[in-house]
């Protein structure tokens, strides 16, 4: 079973040729607030960063998939972290960089991918996402996708000054 290609999209593993891609994201302080960063990072960071994401999941606890469109267009990053092989759950999150990307469905087919990827490689029992309380375009998103709401975290991020909550969402895979 293909799990990591979709009509639209492929997921594919880092390359040393994405330097600048994830230079850009990881330097981009609009998306801090969702990556948790809070200082830049070097190009020497990253092409060190690369030359080590060859680690097995199992090894490195992450695995981090470039959301390429059919057209070879890198369009975004998603991420399973946190994996728990033990207790069979990792943490997912995902980014589209550039807002002309936004809104064609890359996230959607990305984000059902890496779901059946989790179930068919992974084994895994749940997928859990950790969402600002005022990024109503990721809770669509996760919900649309079946991850359902679980609770909120009061104050649990800092952004320009100001707290913000977290929202829980949980996807738990019917077996």
């Amino acid at each position: 079973m293909v799990t990591l290609k979709g009509i639209e999209i492929y997921l594919r593993a880092l390359e040393p040729e994405d330097l600048e891609f994830v230079y850009q994201v990881e330097n981009d302080e609009r998306i801090w607030e969702v990556s948790n960063t809070q200082t830049p990072y070097s190009r020497f960071l990253i092409k060190q960063y690369l030359e080590n994401a060859h680690q097995d999941i199992y090894e490195a606890k992450q695995l981090r998939l470039v959301i390429c469109t059919n057209r070879d267009k890198v369009v975004g990053l998603i991420d399973l972290f946190d994996f728990n092989p033990t207790f069979r759950r990792a943490g997912l999150g995902i980014l589209i960089l550039n807002k002309e990307q936004r809104g064609k469905g890359y996230g959607k087919e990305a984000l059902q991918l890496v779901i059946k990827y989790g179930k068919t490689h992974l084994h895994l029992h749940q997928l859990y996402a950790s969402i600002t309380e005022d990024n109503s375009v990721s809770q669509d998103l996760f919900t649309k996708a079946g991850f359902k709401f679980i609770g909120q975290r009061k104050d649990w991020t800092i952004v320009n000054g100001k707290f913000k909550n977290e929202n829980l969402y949980q996807h738990i895979y019917v077996h």
